[in-house]
C-alpha cells in the first residue's frame, strides 16, 4: 500500500506539483485572523516581561537621569539645577580618587581573573573530565558574595585570622591585609578573583570544547610541545571567548560593592573607597540624591564607552575556526 501511494505521488502532473509549490511560497498573510489572534498571543506572552523591564528598569532610569538635574535631598522636593551637579563632579577630588581606586581594582582583579581562569579552564580541558573537580571550581561563584566577603574577612584577620597565623608559623610577619593602605585593594581584588574564577573558568572551558581535537592533533605531529599549542593554537582560537569575558569582567569589577562594604567599609582612609562605596554613602549617607545621581550616569556613560571598546575588540577577534 505504501508504495502504491508512493508511486501514486510521483505520477501527479507537473501543474499540480508546480501549483503546490506556489502555494507553500505565499507569503502570510499578516492581516489574516490565524495571524492576528498569534500576534494577540504573543503580546500577552512578553506582556510580564515587559512590564517587569518597564517598571524596574526604564523607570528608574529615568527617574535618576532626571534626579541628577536637581538638588535632591529626600525630605524636600526635588529642585532644579540644570548642570550643576555635574560641574560640581569635575571638581569633585573625592571622586576622582574614588574613580582612581576603582580603576586600579579593576585593572588587579581583570588581570588576575583572565590569567588563573584560562589555566584553570584549560587544566579541565587537557588533564581532567570530573564533573566533581568541574562543580568544586564554580562553586565559589554560587556563594553569596556578603558571605563570602564575611569569610575571607575573618580568615584575612590581622590577629585571629588562619591566614596570618599560617604566615607566623613559617616564620613570617602578620600582614594587615584589609587595613593597610597598601594591601586593602589587592586583598578585596584576590576575594573578587576567587569569587569570580569559576564562572568565568566555565565559559572559557565551553569555549574550549568548541575547537576541533584535529588541531591539536597536527601540532603534536609537528613536534609542538603542550605549551606551545596552549601559545599558538589555544589561545588565538579562544579570542572571541576571551574578549566576551574580558566584557564580563571589567562590567562586574567597575561595579563591585557588597564585598568593599563587607570587608574595609571604604577604608582605611579611603584607600579602598571605590566608585559604588562613594555614589551609596552619598545618597544613603548624607541624602543627597540629586549628586549620587550624577555621579552614577558618569560611571554609567564610562561602562558604556568601555563595553564599546571591548565588543569592538570581540567583533575583530574572530575565531580562526570559522574560516
Amino acid at each position: 500500500m505504501a508504495l502504491l501511494e508512493s508511486t501514486a505521488r510521483d505520477t501527479r502532473p507537473p501543474q499540480q506539483a508546480a501549483r503546490r509549490r506556489r502555494a507553500f511560497r505565499r507569503p502570510i498573510n499578516a492581516n489574516s485572523p490565524a495571524h492576528r489572534g498569534d500576534a494577540r498571543l504573543a503580546w500577552v506572552l512578553i506582556a510580564p516581561s515587559f512590564i517587569g523591564f518597564a517598571v524596574f528598569a526604564v523607570y528608574p532610569t529615568l527617574r535618576g537621569l532626571y534626579l541628577s538635574f536637581t538638588d535632591f535631598q529626600v525630605l524636600t522636593p526635588p529642585t532644579w539645577v540644570g548642570l550643576n551637579n555635574y560641574v560640581k563632579l569635575a571638581d569633585d577630588e573625592v571622586f576622582w580618587s574614588s574613580l582612581g581606586v576603582t580603576v586600579y581594582f579593576v585593572l588587579l582583579s581583570v588581570t588576575l581573573s583572565m590569567a588563573v581562569s584560562v589555566v584553570t579552564a584549560a587544566v579541565l580541558h587537557r588533564l581532567t573530565s570530573s564533573t566533581v573537580v568541574r562543580g568544586l571550581i564554580i562553586l565559589p561563584f554560587l556563594i553569596s558574595a556578603v558571605v563570602a566577603a564575611t569569610v575571607w574577612s575573618w580568615l584575612l584577620d590581622t590577629q585571629l585570622g588562619i591566614v596570618n597565623i599560617l604566615i607566623e608559623a613559617l616564620g613570617g610577619d602578620g600582614v594587615q591585609f584589609l587595613t593597610s593602605r597598601g594591601w586593602a585593594i589587592p586583598s578585596i581584588a584576590l576575594i573578587n578573583v576567587w569569587k569570580q574564577m569559576g564562572y568565568t573558568s566555565i565559559i572559557i572551558f565551553a569555549g574550549l570544547q568548541t575547537i576541533p581535537a584535529t588541531v591539536y592533533e597536527a601540532g603534536r605531529i609537528d613536534g609542538a610541545s603542550e605549551l606551545q599549542m596552549f601559545r599558538r593554537l589555544t589561545l588565538p582560537l579562544l579570542r572571541p571567548i576571551l574578549a566576551l569575558v574580558l566584557v564580563l569582567n571589567v562590567i562586574g569589577a567597575f561595579q563591585v560593592f557588597d564585598i568593599v562594604q563587607v570587608t574595609t567599609k571604604g577604608g582605611p582612609a579611603n584607600a579602598s573607597n571605590v566608585l559604588q562605596m562613594y555614589i551609596y554613602s552619598k545618597a544613603f549617607g548624607q541624602f543627597d540624591f540629586g549628586y549620587a545621581s550624577a555621579m552614577s550616569f558618569a560611571l554609567f556613560a564610562i561602562l558604556i564607552v568601555i563595553t564599546f571598546l571591548q565588543m569592538r575588540l570581540l567583533r575583530a577577534s574572530e575565531s580562526d575556526t570559522s574560516e
